[in-house]
């Protein structure tokens, strides 16, 4: 819940711009394999090496993944990157279309935030209604799970934690739990509900928490993290660090 560029320096940052999205399709040129016609040698069960290079195409689907493309336009973006990355014509270039581009972005990335504020606005109330469910002035949802009988944590504390981040459809972004290694930050260097939440929690114990975007990552997102989106994260305070 590391605030920057990287969330907790495991995910892609999708701050998604144009240059963003260009710079991911030229990446994707290096991953094309098909060379010319013929059908997709891309197929089967991926060598370490393959590996190297469908990441590289996760790495530029990612970052063209808020234009919400339909099938016919993907299909218009894959022979983009094909032309391109095999000297073939270009049929229009991207300078000449950076306009046109930030405009059919920024309407998507608008109405898709958008949906997501309303879905995480319902999603809110009903957690806010659970038995149990506390919430803050700042919108924060907290349930005990397990009570602490330590300390509790001042707002520049330095903590070691372990943590399970979920959407509000339970998609996983981001866990150390799954990771079997807690996670140590300062709590002035997190997103505000997770200061807020843990500077209430005392050592040992174990809470849910669910965080409206306002104090979570805004409109903008954060790697696999949409825009204007709630999350929830299951925290156990292991340790405030001296």
């Amino acid at each position: 819940m590391i605030k920057g560029s990287q969330l907790m320096a495991r995910a892609l940052n999708r701050r998604t711009t144009p240059q963003l999205i260009l710079a991911a399709w030229l990446i994707a040129n290096l991953a094309c394999v098909d060379q010319g016609g013929g059908s997709s040698r891309a197929s089967g069960t991926p060598t370490e090496d393959d590996k190297i290079f469908y990441s590289i195409g996760v790495m530029a689907g990612m970052g063209i993944a808020e234009f919400k493309l339909t099938e016919a336009e993907f299909e218009w973006v894959a022979r983009g990157v094909a032309d391109a990355a095999l000297g073939r014509e270009i049929l229009a270039h991207p300078e000449e279309h950076m306009a046109a581009i930030q405009q059919v972005f920024s309407a998507r990335k608008a109405r898709a935030n958008a949906a997501e504020a309303t879905a995480s606005k319902e999603f809110l109330e009903r957690e806010a209604a659970l038995e149990g469910a506390v919430v803050s002035e700042s919108g924060m949802i907290m349930q005990e799970l397990v009570a602490g009988e330590g300390e509790k944590p001042g707002p520049t504390d330095k903590v070691k934690v372990h943590y399970h981040g979920t959407l509000r459809d339970g998609t996983v972004f981001d866990s150390s739990v799954d990771r079997g290694d807690p996670a140590q930050f300062p709590l002035d260097r997190v997103i505000p509900c997770w200061t807020e939440a843990v500077t209430q929690m005392r050592v040992g114990g174990k809470n849910r928490i669910v965080c409206p975007a306002s104090i979570a990552y805004g409109s903008i997102g954060m790697g696999s993290i949409p825009g204007d989106a709630a999350l929830v994260f299951e925290v156990e305070l292991l340790e405030i660090i001296e």
